[in-house]
């Protein structure tokens, strides 16, 4: 069946008739779901925030499984909000970051139906994944800019490019998140501009590729993308390919690169950074075949059914490969208290880093004056960084599970670094 013509199919019960003269109840209705917006406009329009609300209300109050608390508020007013579901002690966390550019919205609608939908299910296998796996969903992560058909918030920040300066209300609540519940994926939905005819898949995704993300991190990231997510989405029948990679379209050999490197402002490094393995996920906004292109709402269910398909690509993924992710996980975050080997403040997996860009021999730690703690201590703490007092200012010793962040924080020749702090090399 053509995924751009699926429809939902309703399932029906059959109610056996009783014996003749033989009064029997009623049959009890089925309740009915709360639909979004989306949904209920068949993806003629994007649901509204008031639809959000009302939707995220209804499956807070009817399944035990979910929970919906405020995480922050934006500039204008707006509740920036995490949904939980699952069981509050599982064995993984999977967090879902829905639409951080308020003018790609097919992500938002896809997180948005995959919470109301696991928050009602009852069959096995969902109650299996939820029993072992807490799924967290951030449903719009910039809502001032999807109120206003934005790809920046509402100061024209574009939030995934502050995940290491957290400048924004929007970063912040995510890093909090980030640092308080540990997730072991963080999966970041997107939505691109084609360029035919080399870059124009209906979804790409890339792993992280900065240097810092430790080896079984990246490899499972990596796995997660090639193993799992392109080919359920394949076998919905959409095509795929790698984000930022322009390829030939006859030979599929690569072009040239134009996004997607190593830098540790964006989320999906970040995601590396901090031991998580990170996915970016990219929708193409633009119509696809003759009937798009006629049909508005055709190419919307297009744009928010290929997201569909590519999380089910994540949660089997999650389902089979569970203790390989929690060892790689956790290897990594113990891995900074050895405090041994290089810092890349530069290059990434596809792009050897250039020698000035590797610290081969890292100090013990960092010295902040007391100006700069004032300054920045805010900032460290919804990063997650120890930091001790010395004297009228602090020390930030290298020693920590986020040991290589330290230094992309504090670095003089970390090119986003924070602050230049005073290296410590007394060790």
């Amino acid at each position: 069946m053509n995924p751009r013509n699926r429809v939902l199919a309703l399932a029906v019960t059959t109610v056996a008739l009783a014996a003749p003269l033989v009064v029997t109840a009623p049959a009890r209705a089925t309740p009915t779901l709360p639909r979004t917006g989306f949904e209920q406009t068949n993806g003629a329009r994007w649901t509204s925030q008031p639809e959000e609300q009302e939707l995220l209300a209804a499956v807070d109050k009817a399944s035990d499984r979910v929970s919906v608390s405020r995480i922050g508020t934006t500039k204008q007013g707006r509740p920036l909000q995490l949904v939980r579901i699952g069981e509050h002690r599982t064995a993984s966390t999977v967090l879902l970051i829905c639409s951080q550019h308020g003018d790609e919205p097919s992500g938002r609608e896809a997180c948005l139906t995959k919470i109301r939908d696991l928050a009602h299910a009852k069959d096995r296998a969902t109650q299996r994944f939820l029993s072992r796996t807490t799924l967290l969903v951030v449903p719009t992560a910039n809502p001032d800019g999807r109120a206003a058909d934005t790809r920046g918030n509402s100061d024209g920040i574009d939030i995934n490019r502050d995940h290491l300066a957290l400048k924004t209300a929007e970063a912040r609540a995510m890093a909090a998140v980030i640092r308080d519940r540990r997730p072991d994926i963080i999966y970041d939905l997107h939505e691109y501009g084609a360029t035919p005819k080399y870059y124009d898949k209906d979804l790409f995704d890339l792993w992280p590729r900065n240097l810092n993300t430790a080896d079984a991190v990246h490899d499972e990231a990596e796995r997660l993308s090639e193993g799992y997510v392109r080919p359920a989405a394949n076998a919905a029948g959409y095509s795929t390919g790698t984000y930022g990679i322009w390829t030939d379209p006859v030979t599929g050999d690569p072009v040239k690169q134009t996004a997607g490197d190593g830098q540790e402002r964006i989320l999906r490094n970040m995601s590396g950074v901090k031991h998580a393995l990170g996915l970016l996920i990219e929708s193409r906004v633009d119509p696809g075949t003759p009937q798009e292109a006629a049909d508005e709402s055709l190419n919307n269910r297009r744009r928010r059914d290929s997201q569909l398909a590519a999380l089910g690509g994540l949660f089997r993924f999650t389902g089979e490969r569970l203790g390989r992710i929690q060892a790689a996980t956790a290897a990594a975050r113990a891995a900074g208290f050895h405090d041994s080997g290089p810092i890349y403040v530069g290059g990434a997996d596809n792009d050897p880093a250039e020698p000035a860009e590797i610290i081969q021999d890292p100090p013990c730690g960092y010295r902040l004056t007391a100006a700069q703690y004032a300054e920045y201590q805010d900032e460290l703490a919804l990063h997650g960084i120890t930091v001790r007092k010395a004297g009228d200012g602090a020390y930030v010793p290298l020693r920590q599970s986020e040991r290589a962040l330290v230094a992309l924080l504090l670095d003089a020749r970390a090119p986003y670094h924070l602050t230049e702090a005073e290296p410590d090399t007394s060790c």
